[in-house]
């Protein structure tokens, strides 16, 4: 299945060297071996590519690699033809561990090694990469951005908050970030419901209340969004057996960019478009690994 789109960009600020190790069964307090291990690369922005590319909508996902781990990173995304523009930084590239219970008595559980963020060489980098494209192009700002409140993010937080207001911004982040892209105009807000907990605080000013359009998520649960007239509805996911929940709000959030932007669907046709993808991600190990629905 083909959807045309313009070219995408995404930015993952907090990347990931990730292995999986898969278990028929294991217990804690043990050596355990694995009966399978695997590599992939992790990181939201990078998620959300690997759909776009399944969809075959042009896509280049930007991303500060590191070190041995970054290496690798970059190794994997070429052997996968996936585009991307990497913005070198000093620090090695955080790594983790997924542990994957074939078995059903654990529930999937990610070890994540201690966020790195990117030196201000390949923040200035990236800024200016950004400040070169052409304005009216799409970008996803995704996942986590460690340092986003330091001197040294200054011109990629200058460089992201300029692309909103003559380009067309899409926010899937949360924390520092998150708290101030809500003031931004952007034209596309995705969250989940915990990130959604955290700008709702008692007393304060509803923050969604500014973004001209969002997306909500909780897992298995409704869908609940926003669309540009102001109307708030929900969709519920078709119910799965849950095999991996990771990276399925990345599907979504994949294929609601491609039908938004690309085809011009309203944001609700956008959501019924994308629901099934995603809900088929979650019943599927890896990420954007799935059988296409119909």
């Amino acid at each position: 299945m083909s959807v045309a789109a313009p070219h995408v960009f995404t930015l993952t600020g907090n990347l990931l060297a990730e292995r999986t190790l898969e278990f028929s069964a294991w217990s804690p307090g043990r050596t355990q071996r694995a009966r399978a291990e695997s590599f992939q690369v992790g990181g939201k922005g990078v998620n959300v590519c690997r759909m776009l590319t399944r969809l075959g909508v042009p896509n280049t996902t930007l991303l500060f690699p590191g070190g041995a781990p970054g290496a690798e990173c970059e190794a994997w995304l070429r052997a996968r033809a996936l585009p991307f523009r990497g913005f070198a930084t000093s620090q090695p590239t955080r790594s983790g561990t997924v542990v994957r219970d074939l078995g059903g008595t654990h529930a999937e559980t990610t070890f994540l090694g201690p966020d790195e963020p990117p030196d201000a060489a390949a923040l200035q980098a990236g800024a200016a990469f950004l400040e070169s494209q052409p304005d009216g192009q799409v970008l996803a700002l995704c996942g986590s951005f460690p340092g986003w409140s330091t001197a040294a993010f200054k011109p990629l937080r200058t460089a992201l908050a300029r692309w909103a207001r003559r380009g067309t911004l899409v926010a899937d982040t949360y924390g520092p970030p998150l708290a101030e892209v809500v003031a931004w105009p952007l034209a596309l807000l995705k969250i989940n419901a915990d990130e959604r907990a955290t700008l709702s605080a008692p007393g304060a000013v509803d923050a969604l209340a500014t973004v001209h359009r969002w997306i909500v998520t909780d897992g298995p649960r409704a869908v609940y969004f926003r669309d540009g007239a102001g109307i708030i509805a929900t969709r519920v996911p078709p119910p799965v057996r849950e095999v991996s929940p990771t990276g399925s709000g990345d599907v979504l959030l994949a294929c609601v960019v491609a039908a938004l932007f690309g085809q011009g669907r309203s944001l609700p046709e956008a959501v019924d478009y994308a629901i099934p993808f995603a809900a088929a991600n979650a019943a599927h190990p890896g990420v954007a690994e799935f059988e296409m629905p119909i």
